[in-house]
C-alpha cells in the first residue's frame, strides 16, 4: 500500500490552460509570462505557433507590446506531438489558426503529464466561435478570459472588429485591420456596414 502511494504521488500530472479574448487583450503577454515563469523554475518548455503567423517574427512569439519568446512554427497541430519530447510545459500561441486536431493533441499531452498553455482568439471577427478554441475551452482545467478596451467607448471589449472589407476568415493584421470593441459598439458598427 505504501509503495502504491509513493508511485501515485510522484506521477507527473498534466493539464490544459486556455487564455482567450479579443485582439489587443493581452493573451500573448499572459502566455509569455506563464512560459517564462516555468523556464525560471527550470522546467523544460517548448513553444509552438502556426507557421502562417509571421506578423512580427518568423520564429518568435511576439506580443503587441513587444514581449517575445522563441518558438517553433509548425504547419499542423500533429507536428507538436512529434516535436514535444521530454517536456514539462508546452505553450501554443494563436491556437485559433490550427486545425481541429489540436484538441486531441492537447489532450494527449496533458494525459502524458504535460502542462499545456494555449492562447488564442475565442471568436472570429463576426463574433462566432473560432476554430478549435471552443473545444479547447470545454476540455481545459483552467480558463482565463482577458479583455481589451473598446476603442469607441472605453468599456471592456471582447470582439475583434475588422475595419476592412476583406471577408476571408483568416486575415493576419494589426490596428490597421482590427480594433477591439464592446458588444454595443460592435453591434452599432455592424449596422453601419
Amino acid at each position: 500500500m505504501f509503495l502504491e502511494n509513493v508511485k501515485h504521488s510522484s506521477h507527473k500530472r498534466g493539464w490544459i490552460e486556455v487564455v482567450c479574448g479579443s485582439m489587443f487583450s493581452g493573451k500573448t503577454e499572459e502566455l509569455i509570462r506563464r512560459l517564462k515563469r516555468a523556464q525560471f523554475a527550470k522546467q523544460k518548455v517548448e513553444i509552438y505557433k502556426p507557421q502562417i503567423d509571421t506578423r512580427y517574427h518568423e520564429e518568435k512569439v511576439v506580443s503587441h507590446s513587444g514581449l517575445e519568446i522563441m518558438s517553433t512554427p509548425v504547419p499542423a497541430s500533429s507536428n507538436i506531438l512529434l516535436l514535444a519530447n521530454d517536456v514539462d510545459v508546452v505553450g501554443i500561441d494563436e491556437a485559433q489558426f490550427f486545425d481541429m486536431e489540436l484538441v486531441n493533441v492537447c489532450k494527449q499531452l496533458a494525459d502524458s503529464g504535460v502542462r499545456v498553455i494555449i492562447a488564442g482568439l475565442d471568436m472570429d471577427f463576426k463574433g462566432n466561435p473560432f476554430g478549435p478554441m471552443p473545444d479547447l475551452l470545454a476540455c481545459a482545467e483552467y480558463v482565463t478570459k482577458v479583455h481589451a478596451i473598446c476603442m469607441e467607448c472605453g468599456s471592456l471589449a471582447h470582439i475583434s472588429h475588422r475595419k476592412t472589407a476583406d471577408t476571408n476568415l483568416v486575415l493576419l493584421g494589426e490596428t490597421d485591420s482590427y480594433e477591439p470593441l464592446c458588444r454595443d459598439c460592435y453591434n452599432a458598427a455592424n449596422k453601419l456596414s
